[in-house]
């Protein structure tokens, strides 16, 4: 079953973000865009260069209003000695949700429970709580913060143009299409 036009179901986790601890709900993505970027463990190969480009990309994410929750069944204090013993790890600025219990792994269906770890899941989560986007890679495939930035735009622009739609590649400034019958067979 499809995750799309679901509402994020209930949690509640402790995630590592600016030197501190602190309490991650459901309630925190009421009113504003929310990323999460699901992977399989701290310490890993694939795992800090997606989560660096996402640092790297931070800002821009912020500009529009989109706050990024990465997410792995790691712990907490496993997530604060990452952070603090890796260069790359040291720039996030987004929290670092600990899942050690795979609740949220589970609600968005990413665990893989044989290993205990979660895909790498990436959600884009609209102001109302509703999934928009879900995209889940191989393990050995890393994801692109610049194509999941362009992704966000698109998702946001067709939320503020419902009877528009964004084709392929559609960059933000580039001409939408407005389906109707029109359209069919034109395109």
């Amino acid at each position: 079953m499809s995750l799309i036009n679901t509402q994020v179901k209930p949690f509640n986790a402790t995630a590592y973000v600016n030197g501190e601890f602190t309490q991650v709900t459901d309630e925190n993505l009421k009113g504003q865009w929310s990323v999460f970027f699901f992977y399989p463990a701290d310490f890993t190969f694939v795992c800090p260069t997606e989560l660096g480009d996402l640092a790297d990309r931070y800002e821009e994410f912020r500009e529009l209003g989109v706050e990024i929750y990465s997410v792995s069944t790691d712990t907490h204090f496993t997530h604060k000695a990452w952070h603090d013993s890796s260069e790359t790890i040291g720039k996030l600025k987004y929290p670092m949700v600990a899942d050690p219990t795979h609740a949220i792994s589970r609600n968005f269906d990413v665990l893989i429970e044989a290993d205990g770890i979660a895909e790498r899941g990436t959600f884009v989560v609209d102001p109302d709580g509703v999934i928009q986007l879900m995209e889940i890679n191989a393990g050995n495939v890393g994801r692109n913060a610049a194509e999941l930035l362009r992704k966000v735009k698109a998702s946001q622009y067709v939320r503020a143009h419902p009877n528009e739609v964004c084709p392929a590649k559609w960059e933000e400034g580039e001409e939408t299409l407005a389906p109707s019958l029109d359209l069919v067979g034109k395109i």
